[in-house]
């Protein structure tokens, strides 16, 4: 008998949309990768954190920061899943994130997430 665990995409998004750190860093394998594009890390020098140390420090840079965040829409399978996250700042700048990872045994072994914000 196999059994498939899948991720608890709505307790991630739960997580996210609450600045919740150690929440959305249980989603993460142990041995994870996050790579990450964006006006300061292009395509050609994306910013990569591996292990919990290092993405759990970016998680929680980001939900210690003045802002809310929406997930506006999840699509979801056994090895996959992505999703929007829509950021607002308190003064109003907006940051759109847009995730795509691998999941194994449930947590989430490989992501790879493309933000833009206003300048």
């Amino acid at each position: 008998m196999t059994t498939t665990t899948t991720l608890d995409v709505t307790a991630l998004a739960r997580a996210i949309e609450s600045r919740d750190a150690a929440g959305q860093l249980a989603a993460y394998a142990p041995d994870a990768e996050l790579t990450l594009v964006d006006h300061d890390n292009p395509p050609s020098r994306p910013r990569i954190l591996r292990g919990p140390d290092a993405i759990g420090a970016h998680l929680n840079d980001v939900c210690a920061r003045d802002m809310t965040h929406q997930v506006r829409a999840t699509v979801a399978d056994a090895g996959r899943v992505a999703f929007q996250v829509a950021c607002r700042y308190g003064d109003g700048t907006e940051v759109l994130c847009l995730c795509i990872a691998d999941v194994e045994g449930g947590r989430i072994v490989r992501q790879h997430t493309v933000q833009a914000w206003d300048h």
